[in-house]
């Protein structure tokens, strides 16, 4: 951990039964808040994401990132010592967070119901496709079908060509947020009434919930967005226009920032166009605005435009590849990146939390962690001694055959 003072969800327990992305990457923000995550596997390989590549060593690159400053337990859930053992676990922990199907839980009887009577604190977090009740929920549900469902694959993409999805798992990464903001204040409120509660986030409405510019339109007119590639909804210009060597991105959307924009790139005549005279004009005359603008960048380097454009404080970005982020000055300057130790990979370089504080700073341990590499401690804190101890932690795999882990 870096700072001295303790991480802002010091001393709070969280089990995990997360598969992929949304459960282990809401408890990933957790973990870095300063919780203790304990993650909940199948003792017969682990969580899926340990098989996904690269691989060094025999350990997966993504899950040491998406799982850093974790604890692994592994227990076979279907079978009765290993339920036993999830449930004697539940009793003192704070909150657990799961994301298999709906019912999964409930099958296993480890859901809410099944262990707030023993653990009344106990807040309780089911991520899924589209929630835990409605006509959808007995369906699977992964994070393309969410962008296509809530709507955001029908506003993604150009007009003239099929929908895409976002680049990154939009959908289950903003459920992963939402649930542990919901997580945090549940236990905010835990204090006052001593009560936990059940907590229901969807992808389905995580993506939903982006829709705010769309939602304006529709409630408002009856209007359906569409399709504009890099554009923005309502305002222009305020997307990627061409340049000599390239693409840029340019952000001119304000009265100020439009006539900077236009002064700066040797645009005046613009600014004395009717078609451009106001913000609703730029926008329904898009079309030509465009073309006009690009043909002046496009005789300049993207470099040159973004110096441009800086030194006449109008918003303005290159499109970095990943290779080119993942090295980035400023990114480097704020010691973004953090290295987390890992047994057998070494350094494991991680992305750090966008979340600074002033005291309490986030946790910079470690990657993500060996298959039931805390099984003894875990379970011998939580009571275990001798040949049950060793029944149940041993290498990992004496209860096998792990179930409802999918």
């Amino acid at each position: 951990m870096n700072g001295t003072m303790p991480a802002p969800l010091a001393g709070v327990t969280v089990l995990e039964v997360g598969v992929f992305m949304a459960a282990p990457f809401a408890t990933m923000q957790l973990a870095d808040l300063g919780a203790r995550v304990i993650k909940i596997e199948n003792p017969d390989g682990g969580e899926q994401t340990r098989a996904t590549g690269p691989l060094i060593n025999g350990e997966s690159s993504p899950f040491a990132r998406l799982n850093r400053n974790k604890e692994s337990v592994t227990l076979n859930l279907k079978s009765p010592e290993g339920n036993a053992a999830f449930k004697k676990l539940a009793r003192t922990a704070d909150v657990v967070v799961e994301n298999l199907r709906p019912g999964a839980m409930r099958r296993l009887g480890l859901s809410y119901e099944d262990l707030k009577d023993a653990n009344p604190g106990l807040v309780y977090a089911s991520a899924s496709g589209w929630g835990q009740d409605g006509p959808l929920a007995h369906l699977p549900g992964l994070d393309i079908m969410a962008q296509a469902r809530s709507g955001l694959m029908s506003i993604t993409g150009y007009s003239d060509r099929p929908p895409v999805k976002i680049g990154v798992p939009i959908c289950d990464l903003t459920t992963a947020l939402y649930v542990a903001l919901a997580i945090t204040s549940a236990l905010y409120e835990r204090r006052t009434s001593g009560e936990g509660q059940y907590i229901d986030v969807s992808l389905l409405e995580s993506g939903v919930s982006y829709a705010v510019w769309e939602a304006g339109a529709y409630f408002a007119e009856g209007s359906v967005g569409g399709r504009h590639g890099s554009a923005h909804q309502n305002q222009a210009p305020y997307q990627a226009v061409v340049s000599k060597d390239g693409f840029v991105t340019v952000g001119a959307n304000t009265p100020r920032n439009w006539v900077a924009f236009c002064e700066a790139l040797d645009l005046k005549e613009l600014l004395s166009d009717p078609r451009y005279v106001g913000t609703y004009d730029r926008l329904q005359n898009r079309i030509p605005l465009i073309e006009s603008i690009e043909r002046r960048t496009a005789e300049l380097t993207t470099d040159e435009i973004v110096d441009i454009l800086n030194a006449a404080g109008v918003p303005v970005a290159p499109i970095l590849d990943f290779g080119e982020v993942f090295n980035d000055e400023h990114l480097q300057a704020r010691e973004y990146f953090w290295d987390g130790d890992h047994p057998s990979m070494g350094k494991v370089r991680q992305l750090g939390s966008p979340m600074r504080f002033s005291r309490t700073p986030t946790v910079r341990r470690a990657a993500g962690p060996v298959l039931g590499s805390s099984n003894r401690e875990v379970l011998a804190a939580a009571g275990y001694e001798g040949e049950e101890l060793e029944a149940l932690a041993g290498d990992g795999r004496a209860v096998a055959q792990a179930g409802d882990h999918s």
